[in-house]
C-alpha cells in the first residue's frame, strides 16, 4: 500500500513539474506565450469588395459569341421547362438551387449578371475564366473549380437562361 502510494506521489509530483510555467527555452532562445494584446495585422478585404458571386455586374456581357440578346418581357414557358430539364442533366452535379456547392447558386443570377454573360458562360466557361473578370474571380473563389464546358448549343443554352428567369 505504501508503495502504491509513493508511486502515485511521484506520477503526481512529475505531472506538476512537467505542466508548469509558460515559458520555455529551446536552444538558447526563449518564448513567451503570453498572449499579445496587439492585433494581428493581416490583409482585410475592402468594405465595399463583395465575392464574385453576390457582385452585380448587368453592364458586364462577357466574352464568347453572343454580344446581344432581347428578353421578351414574358417568359417562355415551354422554353423554359426545356431549360430545367438541360439544367437538371448537366448542371446538377456542380450547381444547387438554394445553397453554394461546387459552383454558385443560379437563383438570382438575372438580377447579378447580363443574361449575355450568363450565356457567353454557359457556351464557353475556359474562354471566359481567361479573359472575363467576374469569371476569373468566381474560378477563384470557388478554390479553383473551372466550370465544365457542356457542349450545349446556343438553343440549349437559350433555354436555361429561360429557366433561370423563373428562379
Amino acid at each position: 500500500m505504501k508503495i502504491k502510494f509513493l508511486l502515485s506521489f511521484i506520477l503526481f509530483a512529475f505531472l506538476i513539474i512537467g505542466c508548469g510555467g509558460k515559458e520555455e527555452k529551446k536552444d538558447g532562445f526563449r518564448v513567451d506565450r503570453a498572449k499579445s494584446t496587439e492585433k494581428a495585422t493581416e490583409a482585410v478585404p475592402a468594405v465595399d469588395e463583395v465575392p464574385a458571386s453576390e457582385r452585380i455586374t448587368l453592364d458586364d456581357k462577357g466574352v464568347g459569341e453572343i454580344k446581344e440578346i432581347t428578353l421578351d418581357p414574358e417568359i417562355d414557358t415551354e422554353m423554359a421547362a426545356a431549360g430545367e430539364t438541360i439544367y437538371n442533366a448537366n448542371c446538377t452535379a456542380c450547381h444547387k438551387l438554394d445553397k453554394r456547392f461546387i459552383g454558385p447558386s443560379p437563383k438570382g443570377i438575372m438580377e447579378r449578371r447580363s443574361p449575355e454573360w450568363i450565356m457567353n458562360m454557359i457556351l464557353d466557361p475556359k474562354l471566359m475564366t481567361e479573359q472575363d473578370r467576374c469569371a476569373k474571380d468566381l474560378l477563384i473563389e470557388f478554390n479553383g473549380a473551372a466550370m465544365a464546358n457542356q457542349n450545349l448549343t446556343v438553343e440549349e443554352t437559350r433555354s436555361i437562361l429561360e429557366y433561370f428567369r423563373t428562379l
